[in-house]
């Protein structure tokens, strides 16, 4: 008897640790790709201490670490007056977690160390150069229509094939919440912040007038980056968000310095808070940016889609290998629908008030509470385990 199937659109690093997971798990794996290869723009890069603990699950942790930066603290700054108001050490987690800490690895290089893991599974198969097109389902399984005209057909669909998922499309499913007027504009430069601000590898700058995230990676090989983000006005045409001028402008008042920037990518997108309405029906299921987008600040989206992946290879497992009942199923949508409002949604939007508040009162006493926080123990645990989103998962366990 054939084992049980399942096709995985987009081999974005959602869609490589579901087909994964999947595969691990004994099913026979289709991971499907629209593009030629793995996206290497800039985008997400932070790794918490939950996704860490799945990354080694399907076991990449060695090289994902060794490929990447490992973050201890992370802190906030006041801008206009130049100062840190609080470090947050995820060491004091060390009794919650194995992974006390955050690794700053590139989404593009976990996508592509997980397709070499899959390479070597006799279960699994990646394909580049197969968009999707359309789709099908019964009570048996679901076909898909690749957009040269093939067909495949497997027991199961998931969909992580981000942001603007064919899948998601194909099924109808309204992806509900809004975008934020401004862009944001990130600004990779080989520059050394650590060296020149005395700041750590992961940093939020409060600004009424222009708030900046600045973080550093590993890079591709020629040394280690770093990138800043920063709010681009909606009356900015992108042609002077995007230009020499603009761009030196903003990352000398981040921090002046003689001679321009060593600028070696920026880009420049439109950012969304939206969650879809279902994140399965039937046969099908939503993964990642599929199923939730928002923005950027504070590293969540990438995680929280890993903890999709992760939860979805349990939840079909328990139901097709451990025969539980298919009524299983409907706490994949409950869980992770449930969980990415109460915590990413919220969190990614509160993160972004607190770095852009402009009231002075609500600002000082917004960055004061960081700072006693911070200083103490049982408080910076508390906030921790939220923002790492340990504590995300462990409602996910008490909602299973």
């Amino acid at each position: 008897m054939a084992a049980p199937s399942v096709i995985v659109a987009g081999a974005g690093p959602v869609g490589v640790v579901t087909a994964l997971a999947l595969a691990d798990a004994g099913f026979t794996v289709t991971l499907l790709e629209a593009a030629a290869e793995v996206d290497r723009n800039p985008r997400a890069s932070t790794t918490h201490p939950s996704t860490l603990a799945m990354i080694e699950r399907v076991g990449l942790i060695d090289r994902f670490i060794r490929e990447g930066l490992v973050a201890r603290y992370f802190q906030f700054w006041d801008r206009p007056e130049g100062r840190m108001v609080a470090e947050f050490d995820h060491q004091i987690l060390e009794n919650d977690t194995p992974f006390p800490f955050v690794v700053q690895t590139e989404q593009h290089k976990l996508a592509r160390m997980g397709l070499d893991r899959l390479a070597t599974l006799p279960n699994a198969t990646a394909r580049m150069n197969a968009p999707l097109a359309a789709l099908e389902q019964d009570a048996d399984g679901v076909t898909v229509t690749l957009a040269n005209g093939e067909t495949l057909r497997a027991d199961w669909l998931v969909g992580a094939d981000g942001g603007r998922s064919a899948v998601r499309k194909a099924m109808g499913i309204e992806f509900e919440g809004y975008t934020w007027p401004e862009r944001f504009l990130v600004l990779t430069v080989s520059d050394d912040f650590e060296a020149m601000l005395g700041c750590c590898l992961r940093n939020y700058f409060a600004d009424p007038n222009e708030w900046a995230n600045l973080f550093k990676v590993a890079g591709d090989g020629n040394g280690p980056l770093w990138r800043a983000v920063f709010p681009a006005p909606q009356d900015e045409s992108d042609e002077a968000v995007l230009s020499d001028e603009a761009a030196e402008m903003r990352l000398q008042g981040l921090r002046p310095k003689d001679g321009r920037y060593d600028l070696v990518h920026r880009n420049l997108y439109r950012v969304h808070q939206r969650v879809a309405a279902q994140f399965r029906r039937g046969r099908v299921f939503l993964a990642g940016d599929a199923g939730h987008v928002n923005n950027p600040i504070g590293g969540l989206g990438l995680n929280f889609g890993v903890h999709d992946a992760m939860d979805l290879a349990d939840t079909l497992s328990a139901h097709v290998f451990g025969g539980a009942d298919s009524a299983l199923l409907d706490g994949y949508e409950r869980r992770r629908r449930t969980l990415n409002i109460e915590f990413v949604q919220q969190q990614t939007v509160a993160n972004k008030k607190r770095l852009e508040e402009k009231d002075p009162e609500k600002r000082r006493a917004s960055l004061d509470q960081l700072a006693a926080t911070a200083a103490d123990p049982a408080k910076a645990r508390e906030f921790l385990l939220r923002t790492s989103l340990i504590e995300s998962t462990r409602r996910a366990a008490a909602m299973t």
